[in-house]
Order: C-alpha cells, then sequence, then structure tokens
C-alpha cells in the first residue's frame, strides 16, 4: 500500500435531451442495461475465480516492501504514482507545480467516508504488496513486482481512507472486508481481476470468502 509520509510493509455522464413522451418507459430501459452489466460482471468474475489455481500460500520469508519499490516512483518532472491516483480518484483536485494535490475532495468506499483534505488519504493496493508475495510474487522478477505496485490499469489501486487502510493492513478477504458491505461486490470482483491478470493463486479459505462476497452483487 502506498501511505502518505510513512513506509510500511503491510500494508482504488453524458446528459441526453427526450422526448417528453418516453420519460415514462426510461428509466426501465436504463435499468435493463445496468442489471445486464452487472450479471455479467458478476459471471465473470466467477468464471475467473474458478480458473484461479488453489495453493497454501508461500513463506513471507524475503519480502520488503523494497522488493516492490525498489526506488522512488517520483521522476523528476512527472507525477508519482500516488498523486496519479488521487488525481483519478478525487473531486475538484488542485496540485501544485511539483504535481503534489493541495486541494480537493476523495471518497472512500471501504467505510463511505468523505475526505476533505489527502492528509486523510491513502492509496490503498486491493491485494496488498505482502499478501501478493505468498500468492506467488516472491517468484517474480524485480521489474514484475514493480509493474504490479504501480498498475494504474487493473483495479489494483484505489484510494481510501487512512484509517480504513490501517485497519485491512496485509489481510485477505478471508481476514478482512471493507466496512461497507455494500461495496463487498466491487472489491472481491476486483480482487479476482488482479489476481487473475497476474496469474496470482488463492487459498481455500481466501476462495470460500471471495464467493460469499460475491453473493452480495446484485442480479
Amino acid at each position: 500500500m502506498i501511505f502518505l509520509r510513512r513506509a510500511t510493509h503491510v500494508a482504488v455522464l453524458t446528459l441526453v435531451l427526450i422526448p417528453i413522451t418516453s420519460a415514462l418507459t426510461t428509466p426501465q430501459a436504463v435499468a435493463e442495461p445496468r442489471k445486464r452489466s452487472q450479471a455479467e460482471a458478476t459471471a465473470l468474475a466467477r468464471r475467473m475465480l474458478a480458473q484461479l489455481k488453489v495453493a497454501r500460500p508461500l513463506s513471507i520469508r524475503g519480502y520488503s516492501r523494497e522488493r516492490f519499490q525498489p526506488r522512488s516512483t517520483h521522476r523528476k518532472g512527472r507525477c508519482s504514482t500516488r498523486e496519479m491516483v488521487l488525481a483519478r480518484d478525487g473531486r475538484n483536485v488542485h496540485r501544485n507545480a511539483a504535481c503534489h494535490p493541495v486541494k480537493g475532495l476523495w471518497y472512500s468506499p471501504y467505510d463511505g467516508r468523505w475526505l476533505k483534505s489527502e492528509k486523510y488519504v491513502d492509496v490503498d493496493h486491493v491485494v496488498p504488496l505482502a499478501y501478493a508475495w505468498r500468492s506467488g510474487a516472491k517468484r517474480w522478477s524485480q521489474a514484475k513486482r514493480r509493474a504490479f505496485a504501480n498498475d494504474l490499469i487493473r483495479p489494483e489501486l484505489l484510494t481510501v481512507s487512512h484509517s480504513a487502510n490501517i485497519a485491512k493492513g496485509g489481510e485477505g478477504p478471508q481476514g478482512w472486508r471493507p466496512q461497507r458491505r455494500a461495496h463487498w461486490c466491487r472489491y472481491a470482483t476486483s480482487w479476482i481481476t488482479v489476481k487473475r491478470h497476474y496469474r496470482l493463486f488463492v487459498t481455500r479459505k481466501e476462495k470460500v470468502a471471495l464467493l460469499n462476497m460475491l453473493r452480495t452483487c446484485r442480479s
């Protein structure tokens, strides 16, 4: 996880005009595609989970945050990964000349909190670095681990409250779940998507926990 002012190993519309005569049918027309989309996403997550290898976790021996972040992710003239995630996830984010956010509003889906200062914000690794290490990343090259830790394409990096991030630590879904039950579905699908892409395995308890969380998805 990427924390503010600390380094730790534990461990984010188009408006259209419509005819008045069609107004009564619009809600149903809009709702149906959304239902299908959610159902399809859940079904896909279940298929991906079924394809993941089930194995015992590897030893934590040899793990360190530096194995994923061997050097600073902030390059001269560029934004760091953390700054990019805060800009992506926040509202009305203002950054200084060094790309650091000085103003904005961020929502933490884990606990439902709105955060008005980046001092209370962390960027969470959905699949914690230490957990990924024990799920197979221990055997990766350093370059691949670095790519994993800074992945802005997959749903691996998420803006959350500092308190929620601390509560989660390096736990998997069998040991920790978001405080908001409404986020369980998204959390499980994100976790599975990341593990599937990087071909990380799951434990039996982890798989059961993910299946239970997927049951909260609306069909």
